[in-house]
């Protein structure tokens, strides 16, 4: 029995091997020079993690926000991500001095770089007739625009970087380009990784004897590397076509509305500009997607609300974050260190499994990615609850080890949900209009993270949590891990077989 069950081991083995090897080579092989623009730009948006430590310690310490009104205001940071149809429309069919890739990703640049500098100001010596309240809220805005700039080129061009063609000018089989250009969204998620990975220890250790205010000003490197990938690399000619005024002017429009609302306090202006957002990127969407066949359109609708139910999600906000630092005493370094974990294992998972989430149905890998994400998350829960006292008397480890523990399993799983959807749309982008089009898909997206962000704040309304009281903190958590997993589970129930 043991000679006839060999050849099946070696087999095995030899299996194992070969599907080890093809998941780290194949982003290896997927790698092309002409990726390296965008590339570089998903970096540096990974890279600013570098200031999230810092300004973490310096909001809770120095800043008078509630956790509610951090919430509200990740609403209105999440919003230019909404809107980048207005930035996708600019890329696609306006030229700034000569150039409609280079010269958006220099602006951005500029942009994250000024906001950087209100920071350190506003965490320094501050700014004269300026509360640090609102300088942080304009510095905040000022970077988010500049990021969401500068990621409508790197999303345009990671359709563009795809040759066609063969070297003999012959077309390639479609499956050949659909399959690089899921690799170059993977390839694009792990650049973002890699930045986030590369300053997620080192900034925990330079917040912990810096000035937070230095530490911004230190971020400045970041926005240095996005406008270099731009400078030294060569951004080959795109498609040219007029100007959709109903989506460049809808947009600005639309812009405008926002920050009115936004300035002007207006009941209830969150929520309106979410139902006004709704409705201007799907009629927008529709409007693009108008030449696709019905097949294609139901199937790319029905991907789009599974995913929205999965990234809409509420979370609990700030005051896990102030709970850590005043009940579980984590400092700048440790935090630092989780988020190195963390990230690293990240990259790994993103590694390993970026090529299998690519050839799987969206409804399958979201939910399993639901499933995982919820056992993975009791761990925190299990801190709140206190149960790192009894793990530190009996098992030998307290809350930062089961931190340490929790960081190095949830995390691989962070990055892989939009891999699905980031392909699929990549795959039916439209000549001509790649830009526009990217940027109402990820607009749609991203109001699901204004949906998230949204019953983030009234959860927070709802259990008021204090900085240094965190015992309605359980309560939170409880209803935030049971909303994450039977809002996906349903809407994937509910529409994952009708993408078959």
């Amino acid at each position: 029995m043991a000679d006839a069950a060999e050849p099946i081991s070696i087999w095995n083995r030899a299996y194992l091997k070969a599907q080890l090897e093809k998941a780290l080579l194949n982003p290896i092989r997927a790698f092309r020079i002409e990726y390296v623009p965008l590339l570089m730009v998903y970096f540096a948006y990974g890279a600013l993690g570098l200031t999230a430590i810092a300004e973490s310690f310096w909001v809770k310490k120095q800043l008078t926000l509630s956790a509610a009104e951090l919430a509200s205001l990740g609403v209105w940071l999440t919003l230019p991500w909404t809107i980048k149809m207005v930035f996708g429309e600019l890329v696609d069919t306006v030229t700034v001095a000569g150039s409609q890739r280079r010269a958006y990703v220099y602006i951005g640049a500029g942009m994250v770089a000024v906001g950087l500098v209100l920071l350190a100001a506003a965490a320094g010596p501050g700014l004269p007739g300026w509360k640090p309240e609102s300088a942080y809220k304009l510095a905040s805005l000022l970077i988010t625009v500049g990021v969401v700039l500068q990621d409508v080129v790197a999303d345009a061009m990671s359709t563009e970087v795809v040759s066609r063609t063969n070297d003999d000018g012959s077309p390639r089989p479609q499956a050949d380009i659909d399959a690089d250009l899921g690799m170059v969204q993977v390839l694009g998620r792990l650049s973002l990784s890699i930045g986030a990975f590369i300053v997620a220890g080192l900034g925990g250790w330079l917040a912990s004897f810096l000035p937070y205010s230095t530490v911004f000003l230190l971020a400045l490197v970041v926005p240095v590397v996005s406008a270099s990938g731009a400078a030294l690399v060569h951004i080959g000619p795109v498609e040219r076509r007029p100007i959709d005024w109903r989506i460049l002017g809808g947009g600005l429009a639309f812009g405008v509305f926002v920050v009115a609302m936004a300035f002007g306090n207006v009941a209830y202006g969150q929520e309106i500009v979410f139902l006004v957002s709704m409705t201007v990127v799907v009629v927008m969407l529709r409007r693009v997607v108008g030449d696709l066949a019905p097949a294609t359109q139901r199937m790319i609708a029905i991907a789009a609300v599974i995913i929205f139910v999965f990234r809409a999600m509420p979370s609990v906000g700030a005051p896990y974050t102030w709970f850590e630092i005043d009940v579980l005493k984590f400092d700048e370094v440790f935090l630092g260190t989780l988020a190195q974990i963390g990230t690293g294992f990240a990259l790994v998972g993103m590694w390993l499994f970026s090529d299998a989430i690519t050839r799987h149905p969206v409804a399958r890998v979201l939910l399993w990615l639901t499933i995982v994400n919820t056992v993975l998350g009791l761990p925190n829960l299990a801190l709140v609850f206190g149960a790192y006292q009894w793990t530190e008397r009996y098992l030998g480890f307290g809350a930062h080890g089961i931190a340490l523990l929790d960081a190095a399993a949830s995390s691989p799983f962070a990055q892989l949900s939009m891999i699905p959807m980031l392909t699929l749309i990549a795959i039916y982008a439209p000549a001509g209009r790649r830009a526009s089009w990217f940027a109402l898909m990820a607009s749609l997206m991203n109001l699901a993270l204004v949906a998230g962000s949204l019953s983030t704040k009234y959860l927070n309304e709802m259990f008021v949590i204090p900085r240094g009281d965190y015992t309605l903190l359980p309560t939170l958590m409880v209803i935030v891990i049971v909303i994450g997993f039977v809002a996906p589970l349903a809407a994937i129930l509910a529409f994952g077989r009708r993408l078959h």
